[in-house]
């Protein structure tokens, strides 16, 4: 079952990352973090919630897992990430890019073409991710090849159609417009 909407709804941090030569990151559309949107407290599976919540906002190929350890990034298709046990540092934007801490609750939708590395976790860390419908999963390591590619893909990758968390009234949906 999805998460218990409340009459609010909680507005995302959004961050621009520049092209650092490596990792292009998305020129127009913010990476968005969600703190606290989803209660995890007293939860016996919280992974279930975090899956149902996508799954009924039409994001799904989801996986379990932690935040690869090297920096990496996927040129083709949007993903959200949803903490459901323990604690992450992840940098966001490259070698050169911006820290954040994230707490079981949390939640980040990375635009096409932005870059993330996991930098620590706690032992019990298990994330969850999700990718909309439409465009392809594919992964990139930051490699001149790569980067050139990446540029003229990104700006082709469709928006998606809801946000993961909210639906088709969410804060994606006004913030990554044309």
């Amino acid at each position: 079952m999805p998460m218990t909407m409340t009459a609010d709804t909680i507005k995302p941090l959004t961050y621009l990352f520049a092209d650092d030569g490596s990792i292009p990151n998305n020129p127009r559309l913010p990476a968005l973090i969600y703190r606290g949107v989803i209660d995890v407290k007293g939860i016996a599976e919280p992974e279930v919630v975090f899956e149902n919540t996508f799954t009924h906002n039409g994001w799904g190929d989801m996986w379990r897992n932690g935040v690869y350890r090297y920096p990496h990034y996927h040129s083709m298709i949007h993903e959200v990430m949803g903490i459901a046990r323990g604690r992450v540092s992840v940098r966001f934007g490259g070698r050169q890019g911006e820290e954040f801490d994230f707490d079981a609750g949390d939640v980040v939708i990375l635009p096409a073409g932005t870059g993330h590395q996991g930098l620590w976790a706690s032992p019990e860390l298990m994330v969850i991710g999700a990718y909309p419908p439409v465009g392809r999963f594919d992964l990139c390591r930051g490699s001149k090849a790569e980067h050139a590619k990446a540029v003229g893909a990104i700006p082709e990758v469709p928006r998606p159609a809801t946000d993961p968390i909210y639906g088709k009234s969410g804060p994606l949906m006004t913030l990554w417009r044309a």
